[in-house]
């Protein structure tokens, strides 16, 4: 049973221990410095009860989101500043040996009680962490799938230093290392971005294997900047040879490409710009685009030509068909088309990329008009072509050609 006393000296005490301790709450210390003079007193160490309510005292205070080390510095404090009141204290004159044993008691208690307010916070901060994580990974999977209550999402995204009421990007990086929640990366990319300050509004996240940004895309300008950012996080050429952000080349995680999807605004446009990254990428793949980044924006017309597969199918069959009877199949014939118009209609340079001559494409161009009928050096015919050889592409002709 705790002893009657004058209240007065300990509430001084537990003030000036607030102050010590940067002006925390001094209520979060709960009956310490009472069951601390009572175990001096009768030179008893804490019952298992009493360490309870210092567990339960840690709980409470990192739920409440007090740092750990203020906590500390709080009972520390308190129970320096106690020893002076304490009654053996107080008659050390008379009895020096009764000194002794209240230090003894006393460093044991409270050495008992912290140990205890330590281990309820890290406790209770595990499981606030735990919460916050798949918090966050509600959150992410809801604004990118765009099926969820786009009120609720609009709302929880404030939580996440989000926005939505502007335009924004979503940037998905896909590499040959997956990565996870659990990678340096995300860390890496926030600071990069965020820089020292920490303000800038951004969101960082895995799904599915890959590394998900979202953030805020005022103009192009702001679009590079976190894209180049992000790249010299990842440990990758923050600059190609043509000025573009090099993500392709072999960093610590791994090599990379990233998608960009277009900017928009809300909850439905952030999905809509995410899944256009991942669009964008899986064209990349299909088209063999080896460049560090693929915009949605360069890629519309490819999804256009997909879009209605049986006349683009039409298209192939009609124009390239006729490629099938040429000496060594149509793999050549293909392949210099594909070049020849990657490099502007330029013989020239399409010579120098596939390692021939220009006579030898002049030839292939000339073989190319007399089976298909189409001569690239007339615009419209050329435009067939051109198309029919990016759809053949995109359906992997002759691979995945139509039955006749």
């Amino acid at each position: 049973m705790a002893t009657q006393r004058d209240a007065g000296p300990l509430d001084a005490v537990a003030a000036l221990a607030a102050s010590d301790a940067g002006g925390l709450d001094a209520t979060l210390l709960g009956s310490f410095l009472d069951v601390l003079t009572d175990a001096v007193d009768a030179g008893v160490p804490l019952s298992r009860k009493q360490l309870r309510e210092f567990r339960a005292q840690g709980d409470a205070a990192a739920r409440a989101g007090v740092a750990l080390r203020a906590l500390l510095d709080l009972y520390l404090s308190s129970a320096w500043r106690l020893w002076r009141e304490l009654p053996a204290v107080k008659a050390a004159a008379e009895n020096p040996a009764g000194v002794v044993t209240a230090g003894e008691v006393m460093l044991r208690a409270v050495d008992d009680a912290v140990a205890e307010l330590a281990e309820g916070y890290q406790l209770a901060r595990r499981t606030l962490v735990r919460v916050e994580v798949l918090a966050r990974r509600e959150f992410v999977d809801d604004l990118l799938s765009g099926t969820a209550d786009l009120a609720g999402v609009l709302g929880r995204a404030r939580t996440f230093g989000l926005d939505l009421s502007s335009p924004h990007t979503v940037a998905v990086v896909t590499s040959t290392k997956p990565f996870t929640d659990a990678s340096s990366a995300i860390g890496l990319v926030e600071r990069s971005v965020q820089g020292s300050k920490g303000d800038a509004e951004l969101l960082v996240a895995t799904k599915q294997d890959r590394l998900v940004l979202v953030f805020p895309a005022p103009d192009r300008e702001a679009v590079d900047h976190v894209l180049t950012r992000a790249g010299r996080a990842l440990g990758m050429s923050p600059r190609g040879p043509s000025g573009s952000v090099d993500l392709r080349r072999k960093g610590e995680y791994g090599r990379a490409q990233i998608g960009v999807g277009r900017a928009r605004s809300g909850a439905v446009g952030v999905a809509a710009s995410y899944r256009e990254a991942l669009d964008a990428l899986e064209l990349a793949s299909v088209l063999g685009l080896d460049t560090p980044m693929v915009d949605a924006r360069d890629l519309l017309v490819y999804r256009v030509l997909i879009s209605d597969r049986a006349a683009i199918a039409d298209l192939i069959d009609t124009l390239l068909t006729p490629l099938l009877a040429a000496r060594g199949g149509p793999g050549p014939l293909m392949q210099t088309l594909q070049v020849y118009f990657d490099t502007g209609a330029n013989s020239a340079s399409t010579a120098r990329r596939m390692h021939l001559s220009v006579r030898a494409v002049t030839y292939r161009l000339s073989r190319i008009k007399d089976l298909t009928g189409q001569d690239v050096s007339n615009p419209v015919e050329a435009f067939a072509l051109h198309t029919a050889v990016l759809g053949a592409t995109l359906l992997d002709w002759p691979n995945n050609r139509r039955p006749t």
